[in-house]
């Protein structure tokens, strides 16, 4: 039934509108299988709910979030602070009112995460010489002996990023009085009363 409806959809585009179709891009197929302009869908895994899907963003769209958010915290990238901000509330802003009608709240917490990480090793990287690093500990309040003995660390920058060193002095609260917004903030702010998903019936 599906694939005999398909074909006279084809052959109305194709004949009668003289519309070009793309065959490798049609065709019948299960929502899961399905992806059209970085949407895809998943089922909604919810009790009395068989057969209904959920619209998330396709892998692809969050693999070019990712990799724009990771160009602009590079760390040797030569930029302020306040610049990367900045940017990242660009591409932010923009990825997620593109993507506001989709599934994609759980997702954003866990970059949300990451990126704070990501500043915060760049923050690490830029204070450079170790007399930095213990001067800035202490000024977010560490305790001196422990400000010096991880300004000495042999710690990667990325491992120091993720501990609670840094974790708990470069909080959220301390970013986000910097300017930094977090993607969850930015899609409550864009979708205020928005349940969490766009649902499709099959």
């Amino acid at each position: 039934m599906a694939r005999r409806v398909g074909n006279r959809i084809y052959r109305f585009l194709k004949d009668k509108l003289k519309l070009p179709i793309n065959r490798a891009k049609s065709g019948i197929r299960r929502p899961v299988h399905f992806t059209c302009l970085g949407f895809g869908f998943v089922p909604t895994y919810r009790k009395g709910e068989k057969g209904k899907y959920q619209l998330v963003a396709s892998d692809k769209s969050w693999q070019n979030l990712k990799q724009k958010l990771k160009r602009i915290t590079r760390k040797t990238t030569p930029m302020s602070f306040d610049e990367r901000l900045q940017k990242l509330h660009e591409v932010s802003w923009g990825w997620v009112n593109a993507y506001r009608m989709a599934s994609i709240q759980i997702k954003l917490e866990e970059l949300d995460g990451w990126l704070r990480n990501r500043l915060r090793y760049c923050i690490w990287h830029h204070w450079k010489k170790p007399e930095k690093k213990r001067r800035s500990l202490i000024r977010l309040g560490i305790e001196p002996g422990m400000a010096y003995a991880w300004s000495r660390t042999r710690m990667g920058g990325w491992a120091v990023a993720q501990s609670p060193i840094l974790g708990t002095t470069i909080a959220l609260k301390r970013l986000k009085q910097r300017g930094y917004v977090p993607l969850n903030e930015i899609y409550q702010q864009i979708t205020p009363n928005k349940r969490d998903s766009l649902f499709l019936m099959t």
